[in-house]
């Protein structure tokens, strides 16, 4: 079988990184590379297995179930199970997995199933997920994987990390392609990794014209009718700051810094976002001189139980060297009015959390302003090993319309942003060199400094 790829495609074909990814503009030929990339990590699995050996589970993850159905699986079964591609996979729908034939032999050159039933015992298995279904993740173990469409926002950074963790024992591939929509995790988890020179992974971008079926009258009409940040992102393959971001004075340039060991004087701030699923603990310190807050940690524990978290939290600020004893958290904030309940679960396990300064109708605008203000002085530095911060930060934006312009106040998808509520609960409270607080929490914590 001879592949006829485009320049962009050969490029990502040619890559030896582990993870790679192709981000490309709009019908650059991402998804229907996919299933050809992952086929040919098979074959070379194929090779080393000993005879009788199986191949194991290999994953495909489309971002919603709906993509999954109308994209990914229609260019899967037609490579895969197509009488005149590879003719070597099966269509289970209902646990949504494709078997292979033993040794990926083509079924019209005599190709065998292992599997009678589809609860049988398989020589191989495609399993087909998406990653707005974390659960689906949960218990698979992958050779490899190809991501499509991964820049979505249900591609959340927990999804992320889940599907690393299904590549741990076998040290498998990762193939992501996808159209570039906003700067979350993927930007700040792949793109500038890549970017400093971290050898495991590689981008390859470029734009639609890529692909030799792609009409040069049609790129330019779209050239001139979208914002060139909508463009770039698009069309081109380019990460722009894009229309419509609450924290624009954000510089990830200047306000993304190494970790370093903080003075033991600095006192420390603690934001809170509840929620059985995806709560979120910030910690801050807090140059009282210069008047900056420096994110030093975060933490999200999952659906854990109070207690359980209360003592993780305890360990990342209470455990100390003797030379940091003197350190005093000053306030721990989180919730909204209506959340006193959460805020009592935490108290109850000598945890005590406090209303945000700013509370009710309007609120959140005002925290967000407070915030937003802070960052416009330089007035918020986060460590770089705070990812989830960093990735909602870069992604938390007003809703647009169908032209790509703000029309309002609203927060697209506001519910999922958990770490900038922690963040807007615990820092709306502070007004220029001013900040309203009780009485400070005298409590020792340890010295947050770089990661060894």
């Amino acid at each position: 079988m001879r592949l006829n790829l485009h320049p962009g495609q050969q490029r990502v074909w040619d890559s030896l990184a582990r993870f790679v990814f192709m981000m490309a503009g709009l019908q650059g030929g991402k998804t229907c590379f996919g299933p050809h990339w992952i086929h040919r990590e098979m074959v070379e699995e194929v090779d080393r297995l000993e005879p009788g050996e199986p191949l194991g589970d290999y994953l495909a993850v489309s971002s919603t179930f709906s993509l999954l159905s109308q994209k990914m699986l229609p260019e899967i079964l037609e490579v895969f199970s197509g009488y005149k591609w590879l003719n070597c996979g099966r269509w289970h729908s209902g646990l949504k997995i494709l078997e292979l034939t033993e040794g990926l032999v083509p079924v019209r050159d005599g190709g065998k199933f292992w599997a009678k039933r589809s609860d049988d015992p398989m020589y191989g298995r495609l399993l087909l997920r998406s990653a707005d279904s974390e659960s689906g993740l949960a218990s698979a173990t992958g050779k490899a994987t190809w991501l499509d469409e991964c820049g979505q926002p249900q591609y959340t950074l927990a999804a992320w990390r889940e599907i690393v963790g299904r590549l741990s024992i076998s040290k498998g591939r990762l193939l992501g392609t996808t159209t570039l929509y906003n700067h979350g995790w993927m930007k700040t988890q792949v793109f500038d990794r890549w970017r400093k020179g971290d050898p495991n992974y590689e981008v390859i971008q470029f734009d639609s014209k890529e692909n030799p079926r792609f009409d040069d009258e049609e790129y330019e009409r779209v050239r001139h009718e979208m914002a060139e940040w909508q463009f770039n992102m698009k069309y081109r393959g380019l990460y722009d700051k894009p229309l419509g971001l609450v924290y624009n004075s954000f510089d990830e340039e200047h306000d993304i810094i190494d970790p370093f060991d903080i003075p033991s004087h600095w006192p420390l701030l603690i934001g809170h976002d509840f929620g059985s699923a995806n709560p979120v603990v910030l910690i801050y310190a807090w140059d009282i001189k210069n008047d900056i807050f420096f994110l030093v940690g975060e933490y999200s524990p999952g659906p854990k139980p109070v207690q359980e978290q209360v003592r993780t939290i305890r360990e990342m600020v209470d455990e100390l060297p003797e030379e940091t004893k003197d350190r005093s958290i000053w306030r721990r904030a989180g919730g909204s009015h209506q959340e006193e309940d959460s805020r009592g679960n935490y108290g109850m396990h000598g945890w005590p959390i406090l209303e945000p300064a700013v509370t009710g109708p309007g609120s959140v605008d005002v925290q967000i302003s407070r915030v937003y203000a802070l960052h416009a002085r330089g007035g918020i530095k986060a460590f770089n090993t705070c990812p989830g911060y960093l990735a909602e930060k870069s992604s938390f934006s007003y809703k647009k319309d169908s032209d790509g312009l703000v029309s309002g106040n609203e927060i697209e998808h506001e519910s999922r942003f958990h770490y900038m509520a922690a963040e807007r609960y615990i820092l709306c409270g502070f007004l220029s060199n001013e900040v309203k607080l009780g009485a400070p929490e005298q409590r020792r914590s340890n010295r947050f400094g770089a990661r060894r």
